[in-house]
């Protein structure tokens, strides 16, 4: 019923708390179902795991702007939030009061979507079980590999590329 990239998507947001893993995982899952629709569900999504990434590492003002671009995107998509297990009205008003205690400076506190199909959390907490992971732990605030992750990854290959299409004049 669910894609196994949300369910990742899900086991990371509420068990790793990488969400700059939840990012990659949906955004290449968007970009295979639902190219070029920026307003997709799956960016809403996405946009929700980039403002947690951001509050976590005390980027208020990412924060706040993608956590408002995210409410935007998946207020259009409320009925699809029903569909992917999620309890759309709980949802959408804690992100209301979460925009609003970032935006008045109030530090990041893990957050956990409310997942009302049982079926679907069952399945996460068993993943989660399975590799070691524990669901629905805060975030490990001292983990600095997880905290800056989008600048201490190793982006080599990705320059790599980058030079050779130059040097082919692909680029």
């Amino acid at each position: 019923m669910y894609t196994n990239e949300y369910i990742e998507f899900l086991i990371q947001f509420h068990g790793k708390r990488d969400y700059f893993e939840c990012h990659e995982i949906l955004e290449d899952y968007w970009k295979s179902v639902d190219p070029k629709n920026k307003q997709s569900i799956w960016v809403g999504l996405i946009l929700l795991a980039v403002s947690n990434y951001h509050h976590r590492r005390g980027n208020f003002s990412g924060s706040e702007r993608t956590l408002a671009k995210s409410i935007s995107i998946l207020q259009k998509n409320y009925k699809q939030l029903s569909e992917l297990g999620l309890d759309a009205e709980s949802l959408m008003n804690d992100l209301h009061i979460r925009q609003e205690k970032i935006s008045s400076g109030e530090y990041y506190i893990s957050y956990h979507m409310p997942i009302q199909d049982e079926a679907l959390l069952a399945t996460c907490i068993k993943q989660c079980v399975e590799r070691g992971i524990k669901w629905g732990v805060e975030s490990n605030l001292k983990d600095l590999e997880l905290i800056h992750r989008h600048s201490l990854r190793d982006r080599s290959m990705v320059i790599q590329t980058r030079l050779e299409a130059l040097n082919n004049g692909t680029e």
